[in-house]
């Protein structure tokens, strides 16, 4: 399974033509009868498609800058292309039925209110705006990405922890020639840059001194455990993996694979019950090896994620 992280850069610019978004100049048609609106464009031809209706944009706190926008294909150049030459815009591809995007939307609007006007979260609903999501070579959703200065700046797929999104927003700001509010530990900026550009062996090593020096860093202890699930699932094939563990419900192998992909696909929950659930079926050595297992995704998360502190008490419930 591939790191949504592990590109060159995140900021490989170019990557899609955007020019090619432009909207193109209005050209004057006949006129319908007095009253009436210019009829749309018959299916698969090549008249725009009416513009889905967009919420209003949403300012920030006391009627400050708009934070956040709904973006369609009809307002991509002025809402994106030219708002960017001045402000970056992040763009969070979404739809109703993405379990997974109603887990990363709150926390990128979240960080667009505190932003104040910084940069803009732009909405991308795909399924109201397939061609934009052709364009920009969306596969899966969530996807995120942003523009800068009217160029594309590489992003990332799927659910991230809340400080890895921040890290991307600040790197974005950074790359518009906003200033950032310098890090609390240039150590751990250091190790997340390493994991950001999915450098592991470097991203490893900083964490692993972080924790040397500060053994109850919980933010070098959850990079850590980011890093060594990305190395268990770096070669796996995540549908494969998700039918073998279905059909082989007590394989113990399989089923920790299963939460691993579970967990970076945006469905921790899901993953710490399925380990839960195995550790009442298993005993011994492999009941303690599944235990550890869930802890390291426990750790991924970090000690104040909801969903640990509830399948923490799960976890003692079936251990005792």
């Amino acid at each position: 399974m591939s790191d949504p992280r592990s590109t060159p850069s995140i900021f490989t610019r170019g990557a899609v033509d955007l020019s090619a978004l432009r909207a193109a100049p209005a050209r004057p048609g006949p006129a319908g009868p007095e009253g009436s609106a210019p009829g749309g464009a018959a299916p698969g031809g090549s008249g725009a498609a009416p513009a889905a209706a967009s919420r209003p944009a949403q300012a920030g706190p006391g009627g400050g800058p708009e934070t956040i926008i709904d973006v369609t294909e009809a307002n991509f150049q002025s809402a994106v292309l030219e708002r960017s030459l001045a402000t970056p815009v992040i763009l969070d591809f979404w739809a109703d039925w993405c379990e997974p995007c109603k887990q990363l939307s709150p926390v990128l609007e979240k960080l667009a209110a505190e932003g104040g006007g910084s940069w803009v979260l732009g909405k991308v609903d795909v399924d109201a705006n397939p061609r934009l999501a052709q364009a920009l070579r969306v596969q899966g959703i969530p996807m995120v990405v942003a523009v800068v200065g009217g160029q594309l700046v590489e992003g990332f797929t799927g659910v991230l922890p809340e400080a890895q999104v921040r890290q991307y927003v600040d790197a974005v700001l950074k790359a518009g020639g906003v200033a950032v509010a310098p890090p609390e530990d240039p150590r751990l900026d250091a190790a997340d840059d390493a994991l950001m550009t999915g450098d592991l062996d470097e991203a490893e090593a900083a964490y692993r001194k972080i924790l040397a020096e500060s053994p109850q860093d919980h933010a070098a202890e959850s990079g850590l455990a980011q890093v060594q699930l990305y190395r268990r699932v770096s070669a796996a094939d995540p549908q494969a993996a998700l039918a073998k563990a279905a059909a082989e419900p007590d394989d113990v192998a399989a089923q920790q694979l299963a939460a691993d992909i579970e967990v970076l696909s945006g469905q921790a929950p899901e993953a710490y019950a399925r380990l839960i659930g195995l550790i009442k079926r298993t005993s011994g050595d492999e009941r303690d090896a599944v235990r550890k297992h869930l802890l390291s995704l426990f750790n991924v998360a970090g000690p104040d994620d909801p969903a640990v502190a509830s399948a923490r008490r799960a976890l003692a419930s079936a251990l005792f």
